[in-house]
């Protein structure tokens, strides 16, 4: 039985441990990325969403899909969107003031 829903729920809350469980428990990520352990965890500091489509993607259908890399594109905007959310929202706080 599996339990896709539950791991696409655990995804969106936390690509990080999504990106984690998958690399612990399943050979995903080292099919995915042949043996380079580097390209996943910096995907996984830095990208998280992007690297978890990726792996997600290349796997089942292939590098060469174009649909598959459009799935790769929104994860890096998820990503993205999450650094400009966090730029945008600096000055809520009254410790990160913006140097000037």
């Amino acid at each position: 039985m599996g339990c896709g829903c539950l791991f696409a729920l655990l995804a969106v809350l936390s690509p990080r441990l999504a990106l984690l469980i998958l690399w612990i428990f399943t050979p995903l990520v080292n099919r995915v990325f042949d043996e380079a352990w580097w390209w996943p965890l910096l995907g996984l500091v830095l990208l998280p969403f992007t690297t978890l489509m990726y792996v997600l993607v290349v796997d089942p259908l292939g590098p060469t899909n174009f649909w598959g890399w459009l799935l790769v594109l929104f994860g890096l905007f998820m990503d993205l969107r999450g650094y400009f959310d966090t730029y945008t929202n600096r000055e809520r706080y009254q410790q990160y003031s913006p140097i000037r």
